[in-house]
């Protein structure tokens, strides 16, 4: 008999997500039901944060079942597998709740009958990437959960899909919450050290591919576009043939970013220090992937596209077009519009 290598719609497993609120789990939850999968998603009880509230609703009414406790709660997490006969679970969870994961990887083993467990990662390989403090102890912790899965038998796909399709700020807020820049540039170094660019969308989109697929059992699947396949330089570059205007650029240099992760400021220091690793060190692209636990998205799903940072950068034309008046008051303010980098960031 063939075994194909992922399963057809009709069997496609009962998918928990955790973390379905944050930026990459709410894509992960539109995939998940895109796909027409039964899609359960954990809230926390006592969440009330509007936003929070909201996305659970716009989700619902997509056809998600929500379903209410915490991770944490090992008993409950068992009897939410068992009785929901999840197949598939996936977690989103933020930096701060990392290691709570250890207890989700408990509950999974003692149930049995879990058929694949996706860890918060969705960014860099954290067993290849070597920032500097603080993000290591990030890092750190993520190893850690990979070691207890492995240790556990738990059967897991880890997704390593590097950058958010974005501009890489690294100090202020989220990339999906504020424009690329309108006063002027930072480059990182030289701004020569490429990176690789991935769309929130394609970013659930494969995720959900990969989590029925035989070939990416107990592996690592790295996300590595050759389309967005991008330095600074030509970010920088084709942003400006975007809005049709050159703009300054400022050096941000090896030392500034390193003096940024020493001062140990939440989370801006975290997200230099990723920076740094990224744009400075290359931890990107300076290892191979042709071991034997480890694929490229691509040749799984070699038919699929990726959305190009050209179409990105174009949605964000769009986004500024929609808040002009804003945008207008930024630049009149001489204020520089600055984002997180576009990383692991399940923050």
């Amino acid at each position: 008999m063939t075994v194909s290598a992922s399963c057809d719609a009709a069997a496609k497993g009962r998918v928990l997500i955790v973390g379905a609120t944050g930026f990459i789990g709410q894509y992960v939850a539109e995939a998940s039901l895109s796909s027409g999968r039964a899609t359960i998603l954990l809230f926390r009880s006592g969440d009330t944060s509007p936003s929070k509230s909201q996305t659970s609703k716009t989700l619902q009414d997509k056809g998600a079942t929500i379903v209410h406790g915490d991770m944490k709660d090992q008993e409950l997490m068992e009897k939410i597998l068992k009785e929901y006969e999840i197949d598939v679970v996936i977690s989103a969870v933020g930096g701060a709740n990392i290691l709570d994961q250890l207890i989700l990887v408990r509950a999974i083993k003692a149930v049995g009958t879990v058929k694949r467990f996706v860890p918060s990662e969705f960014g860099h390989d954290v067993d290849r990437a070597d920032p500097v403090e603080p993000g290591l102890t990030m890092y750190r912790e993520k190893r850690e959960v990979r070691r207890s899965i492995e240790e556990c038998g738990v059967p897991y796909t880890y997704i390593c899909c590097n950058s958010i399709a974005s501009w890489p700020y690294y100090d202020n807020t989220h990339p999906s919450e504020v424009l690329p820049p309108l006063d002027h540039f930072q480059i990182y170094g030289d701004g020569t050290v490429k990176a690789y660019f991935v769309a929130g969308s394609d970013i659930g989109k494969f995720t959900m591919k990969a989590v029925d697929d035989i070939r990416t059992l107990n592996k690592s699947v790295h996300f590595r576009p050759s389309c967005n396949f991008l330095n600074i330089n030509e970010l920088a570059s084709l942003w400006e043939k975007k809005i049709g205007r050159i703009l300054p650029r400022v050096t941000v240099t090896e030392d500034d970013l390193l003096a940024a992760a020493e001062e140990n400021i939440i989370p801006q220091s975290i997200v230099a220090s990723f920076t740094h690793d990224i744009f400075i060190k290359g931890c990107q692209v300076n290892f191979s992937i042709d071991g034997p636990n480890e694929v490229e998205v691509k040749s799984l799903y070699p038919d699929e596209s990726f959305q190009t940072m050209d179409e990105c950068f174009d949605d964000f034309v769009v986004k500024m077009d929609d808040h002009k008046g804003m945008t207008e008051g930024i630049i009149a303010q001489n204020r520089v519009v600055e984002m997180l980098p576009i990383i692991n960031m399940c923050t």
